[in-house]
């Protein structure tokens, strides 16, 4: 099974790097592909974590062969609807609060022909999703995967911000890259 990442943000921020790397890291190298990389600079960064194209998942697969996921999708990803697909891809979309529906808008409708599926209708990072779509590929269903909603990083006295997100827990607890904490303390969001 091959996972896509389709970079659908403007820029390539420093958040949305730290969240590419750590998904690459979660699902190895090898596997994954960040598709939609326009800008030659972004492409050359990249290139580094794992496997680049300039084109979209949309334009490069027949669509009956993906999974999308997207956390408006009716039916929750579960590892039967895994049998016949080539690749799971997931929007390179740093989240907001209330989410804003951007997975469906600019990922899921350009595929229409590909299977939809959430991940329990929470609203993961990017590397989160990896890591949920990952351990159903190995035959975990959802259910089983432990969850925790929201996250407080606190970095001063009194200070924290808090991410509104569900994050995947391994070993009891929750799965957050070490880069994006200590990019959290050095630019609080307040």
């Amino acid at each position: 099974m091959f996972f896509i990442i389709e970079h659908l943000e403007p820029r390539l921020s420093e958040w949305l790097f730290i969240e590419y790397s750590h998904a690459a890291r979660i699902i190895g190298r090898e596997r994954v592909l960040i598709t939609n990389v326009k800008k030659k600079s972004e492409f050359r960064k990249l290139a580094k974590l794992a496997h680049i194209e300039r084109k979209r998942a949309c334009e490069l697969f027949k669509h009956h062969g993906l999974i999308v996921l997207d956390p408006r999708a009716r039916k929750k990803l579960s590892p039967s609807d895994l049998l016949d697909k080539k690749a799971i891809v997931m929007g390179g979309i740093l989240g907001e609060d209330p989410p804003l529906g951007r997975t469906r808008k600019l990922l899921a409708k350009t595929m229409p022909r590909a299977l939809a599926r959430n991940l329990g209708g929470e609203q993961f990072a990017i590397d989160g999703a990896a890591y949920m779509a990952k351990r159903v590929t190995e035959g975990h269903p959802l259910e089983r995967i432990p969850v925790q909603l929201g996250l407080e990083i606190r970095w001063g006295k009194g200070h924290s911000t808090l991410l509104p997100y569900a994050f995947p827990l391994v070993g009891g607890k929750p799965l957050i890259s070490n880069k994006l904490i200590a990019y959290l303390k050095r630019k609080p969001w307040f």
